[in-house]
């Protein structure tokens, strides 16, 4: 097991007892300081110390804790520091104002160590990840291309034998694979589902005059292997909105959408990086990640690209992504019954979908449903 990561924490409440349980919690992993209230927050904050991790009770007397979050996240210098609420507060609404603030998580009184230990471990994590995310000079491609051209310089020797190009290539999308399915809390069923539905319509549809240009072997074999990245940019999302137990409010689901662009600006530098060396590989990896979220009609994003504007790739990745959704079992749905997504896929042909992948899923209905079962979640 990886070990806890380092870090300082500073803890803001204004009763002792609370801050002496948690500096016990706390004190034999990080280096913890304590606040007795809000205004002590900020001036040690002002002093030109600068905490991994801000521990914030809410109710305090003076500034409460609304106001010091709000305070934090104004300041430029600050604003990338998690601050997690500590609270009995139990509402949706002061929840849903915190996060509005930009606070990353709540930690609800009386504390359970196991439960404080996760998520102080797990926001640590994030931010370190969001810092390598924001700085696309040294941060992205240590992130993503240096892990990419680690694995390239392991198999330069043989490049000579194409298999062992290929053997390559499935190691880099196997490593950022698992860059996605660390933060993401979706199955590896679903990535198997997803990616075999993709291939199954990419033959489907190889010999159809508006794709043959596009599918051959190759280019089929690399969106089969390409697909699992399609929310790779989910590791830059905040863990109180990416596992929320529920339907996303507007603020937060504008928040989710933007994991594709965070994929983009993951993949995008590595692939020209790839295409350099003469690869050109995570180029459907990129048109996936990017455009998977596109609608035929326009209505979708990140771009609102429209009909062939959107990439063939995408488009496939697009029938296949909704479909398993609505298979599959989710917090705040039960799954739709084969037939019932089937209908709703053919429902949304020349508005959601490019109408011939439309065609070619109604043809194919019995493919996905026995894909489906192969994959299943329960399956052994």
């Amino acid at each position: 097991m990886d070990a806890e990561p380092e870090g300082h924490i500073l803890i803001v409440d204004d009763q002792q007892d609370n801050l002496l349980i948690l500096a016990d919690l706390l004190s034999g992993t990080y280096t913890v300081r304590a606040a007795a209230d809000g205004e002590q927050a900020l001036a040690y904050l002002d002093g030109g110390r600068r905490p991994d991790m801000v521990l914030l009770d809410v109710v305090m007397p003076g500034l409460d804790g609304f106001e010091v979050c709000q305070r934090i996240k104004a300041d430029p210098a600050l604003s990338d520091i998690p601050v997690l609420f500590l609270t009995s507060l139990d509402s949706a609404a002061d929840e849903q104002y915190g996060l509005s603030l930009g606070a990353e998580d709540f930690i609800s009184k009386p504390y359970s160590p196991p439960v404080v230990l996760a998520r102080v471990n797990s926001h640590l994590k994030l931010a370190q990840a969001r810092r390598l995310l924001s700085d696309r000079n040294e941060n992205l491609e240590r992130l993503v291309a240096d892990r990419t051209f680690e694995l390239l310089a392991q198999a330069d020797e043989l490049v000579r034998r194409e298999q062992e190009v290929v053997a390559s290539q499935e190691a880099i999308i196997t490593a950022l694979c698992a860059l996605a399915e660390a933060r993401d809390n979706e199955t590896g069923s679903h990535i198997l589902r997803t990616q075999n539905y993709v291939r199954a319509l990419a033959e489907r549809l190889r010999d159809h005059p508006r794709f043959r240009h596009e599918l051959n072997d190759e280019s089929i074999d690399l969106m089969f292997r390409s697909a699992p990245l399609h929310d790779i940019g989910k590791v830059a999302v905040p863990d109180a909105v990416l596992h929320k137990a529920g339907k996303h409010t507007p603020q937060e689901w504008e928040i989710m959408k933007l994991h594709v662009a965070h994929g983009h600006e993951a993949i995008a530098p590595a692939e020209a990086k790839m295409a350099e060396r003469g690869g050109a590989f995570l180029r459907y990896a990129r048109e996936i990640i990017h455009g998977h979220h596109e609608k035929w009609d326009g209505s979708g994003y990140p771009q609102g690209l429209a009909g062939d504007a959107i990439p063939i790739s995408a488009r496939l990745m697009a029938v296949a992504d909704v479909y398993d959704a609505l298979i599959s079992k989710r917090v705040y749905k039960e799954a739709f019954p084969h037939e019932q997504a089937i209908d709703m896929i053919l429902a949304e042909r020349g508005r959601h979908f490019d109408p011939d992948v439309v065609d070619a899923v109604r043809d194919m209905a019995e493919t996905f449903r026995a894909i489906a079962n192969q994959y299943r979640d329960d399956a052994d």
